[in-house]
């Protein structure tokens, strides 16, 4: 999804709270402003309201025991977000609870055609700068219910309505050619999706929104209207020595049958759906939406040094990153392969304040363009 923001330090009295041993279950709380930068929307400016039940510095994995939250935000060229949120991650012991609104529109997201080995000309953007670029409009309503089966590892069902669409941006556009050609069909736009997924998940990580250790891994299966996906992700995280963290991350996805336009632009994720292939989630370095296909593939490695530390209260840390990603074309076998595979390479920095607020600065250079990234998360 588009929403990034770098929160102003957020709301030192919610951190001051967080601070001192708090009974569980109580609510605090929230209301700062954000902004954000980078070189697909420019500048970010919003606000959130809320309400969050602390942990406090209880050595358990989940961030909060709960979360309810009002997000509202737009950018310089157009982009904004509406986001009504309710996360109980640890609420009522083995269960996990998430339901959420979205209204967002994407005014710059990428669209270069559909292949893994679409092309990007310079010349052609000459008087026309939304030639490889699309507005995406989309309305949606997620709900996920997490069962704990045996130790870390969970039980996942939910669904989501979504309708999308999309339009054409000034001057002409390899969308708006595609579109007429017929590559793209009239009955994807706009697109009408109900969906229903179900998987699992193995978890061990030792803090979820920025682990030092521990393991990843989910399996899920979703099904819309006239398609279905299968996801396989698996991140690991290792802690060889004090200040360095090791991340790493391989994923894939499948989609068979039908999947419209809407659905091929992102991954699916217990966490929620994000854009791939291209951008701070999925290929760090190139434009959001820069690869299209039913089909993906990605992997990474990112170091994270500290050079502040003071662990689970101030951690200021240097990362270095690479990515690789493909994607693959309708009848292609996703398949574990170096061939066709982009890449990007860069690095920044990120903040970690106390359990749950991480805000990073990430550069990406891939082989046609940087990208310059604030974000309220790890990429993985």
């Amino acid at each position: 999804m588009v929403k990034s923001a770098l929160l102003l330090i957020a709301f030192p009295c919610a951190l001051l709270a967080q601070a001192e041993p708090t009974p569980p279950k109580v609510w605090i709380d929230q209301l700062y402003p954000y902004f954000s930068y980078n070189s697909i929307d420019g500048f970010w400016f919003g606000g959130h309201y809320g309400w969050v039940s602390p942990i406090g510095f209880a050595e358990r994995p989940e961030p909060y025991f709960g979360r309810i939250g009002l997000d509202a935000s737009a950018s310089t060229e157009g982009s904004y977000t509406f986001i009504a949120n309710a996360q109980m991650p640890a609420y009522w012991d083995g269960w996990r609870f998430g339901l959420a609104l979205f209204a967002v529109r994407s005014n710059r997201l990428g669209y270069y055609g559909q292949g893994n080995g679409t092309a990007f000309d310079n010349d052609s953007t000459v008087g026309r700068s939304h030639f490889y670029q699309v507005s995406r409009t989309t309305r949606s309503l997620r709900a996920t219910i997490q069962r704990r089966i045996a130790g870390p590892l969970r039980a996942l069902v939910g669904g989501t309505w979504e309708y999308t669409d999309f339009r054409e941006l000034p001057g002409g556009s390899v969308f708006q050619h595609d579109l007429a050609s017929g590559t793209i069909t009239p009955d994807e736009v706009p697109f009408n999706d109900i969906v229903g997924r179900a998987g699992l998940v193995f978890d061990t990580r030792d803090l979820e929104p920025d682990p030092h250790r521990g393991v990843f891994g989910e399996l899920l299966v979703a099904s819309g209207r006239g398609y279905t996906r299968t996801t396989a992700s698996f991140r690991g995280y290792v802690h060889p020595f004090n200040r360095l963290v090791i991340a790493g991350r391989v994923a894939g996805e499948s989609m068979s049958g039908s999947p419209p336009i809407s659905a091929q632009f992102t991954i699916e994720s217990s966490e929620g759906p994000f854009n791939a292939m291209g951008g701070y989630r999925s290929l760090r370095g190139y434009h959001d939406g820069r690869f299209l296909g039913p089909g993906k593939l990605m992997g990474g490695v990112e170091a994270r040094y500290g050079v502040m530390w003071a662990p689970r209260v101030m951690e200021l840390k240097l990362l270095a990153f690479y990515d690789a990603g493909r994607v693959f074309g309708p009848g292609e076998s996703v398949r574990l392969t170096r061939e066709g595979l982009h890449s990007a390479w860069g690095g920044g920095f990120g903040a970690a304040l106390m359990r749950n607020t991480v805000v990073t600065f990430v550069v990406g250079k891939g082989t046609e363009s940087t990208e310059f990234m604030f974000q309220t998360q790890w990429s993985y």
